[in-house]
């Protein structure tokens, strides 16, 4: 082959590899890379559903090793939260409380750091209100956005994508995001201003966690009185709270008397209704039976059940009430067959 033939295939291949880098530069602008913080139980639920979704994860945990499953699958690492913020337009925090929360958005090379013009933060964490719109203010004063995003689904509905998302902070934001918190949950609803998500997430889970205080106090009366327990369950499962579901909660852990693994640990529970009852002090409401509620659960984390399930300090009522529930699950099962739980 002569050396003008050569050079003419070479300019052939040059022009072609010219187009491919445009090409696949075009659909590198088109992806769109999202960070994720905190990979635990419900973060890397989220995160998965982020991936699965076309987004490109920029992600970082204090645990790299929990990490592994989306590096080995594409995912960026990142090893701090500024450098998070400086790969990415929108992030997504998913964090135990407020104290972590802090640490990754303003802490030491946190996320203000290193955050674009323009940039958001959604907090999927339960939060406090009052955290929140602290550093929602430090983040609008420097062009960044912070905004607080709860969610309510539980460890199932993380990996399964059917979660509820309450969002509060700048609606034009949420607008422009939305379709990234729709790839992680089914229904997501804008609620108001910034900390109105955290609002309306406290009043969600700490109204559970009230009411289940007031079922295992009533149970257990019902049962000194005379009545075997799954009968009573079966019973008053079809009263008006019972055909809202209220009751097949305690098909789990409750009745079967058995809190380990834990559904959601009490330690995180303990922390929203902490969280909810100081946001009642602030606001100026009175919360009797929720302030009794925490002091079940603090007695509870007192005896060491921090890392058994919320559902724990219901044994605290059994003992005071000098009863003991444990139902056969195979029984429970005969029962929710019969009528299956929603």
């Amino acid at each position: 082959m002569s050396f003008a033939k050569d050079r003419k295939l070479i300019n052939k291949l040059v022009k072609f590899l010219k187009v491919f880098a445009k090409i696949k530069k075009t659909e590198v602008d088109l992806v769109m890379y999202v960070g994720f913080i905190g990979l635990g139980t419900m973060g890397a639920g989220m995160a998965s559903n982020l991936a699965k979704g076309g987004y490109k994860l920029v992600v970082h945990d204090a645990r790299k090793e929990v990490a592994e499953p989306f590096l080995s699958n594409n995912a960026g690492w990142a090893e701090s939260p500024r450098e998070v913020a400086e790969q990415c337009e929108v992030i997504c925090l998913s964090l135990p409380g407020p104290n972590e929360v802090r640490g990754v958005a303003d802490g030491e090379n946190g996320l203000i750091e290193g955050m674009r013009t323009g940039g958001a933060v959604f907090d999927l964490s339960t939060n406090s209100p009052t955290v929140i719109r602290q550093i929602g203010d430090k983040f609008e004063a420097k062009g960044f956005h912070f905004l607080d995003a709860p969610v309510s689904g539980g460890p199932a509905g993380a990996h399964s994508g059917k979660l509820a998302l309450w969002i509060g902070g700048n609606k034009q934001i949420f607008e422009k995001y939305k379709s990234v918190l729709q790839t992680m949950g089914d229904q997501v609803a804008y609620i108001g201003p910034i900390g109105a998500g955290s609002v309306a997430k406290l009043v969600h889970n700490c109204a559970g966690y009230t009411i289940q205080t007031a079922i295992g106090e009533v149970f257990t009366m019902g049962v000194k009185a005379g009545v075997e327990p799954l009968a009573l369950w079966d019973a008053i499962r079809q009263g008006a709270l019972g055909r809202r579901r209220t009751f097949d909660g305690l098909s789990q852990q409750f009745l079967p008397d058995s809190y380990d693994p834990p559904a959601f640990a009490l330690k995180l529970a303990h922390k929203d209704v902490s969280l909810a009852t100081e946001l009642a002090k602030e606001v100026g409401v009175p919360m009797r039976l929720s302030n009794m509620a925490l002091e079940e659960m603090t007695e509870a984390l007192n005896r060491g059940w921090g890392h058994l399930d919320s559902r724990s300090p219901l044994k605290l009522q059994q003992e005071r009430a000098g009863v003991e529930i444990k139902v056969d699950t195979e029984k429970l099962k005969e029962v929710l067959k019969r009528d299956p739980a929603i």
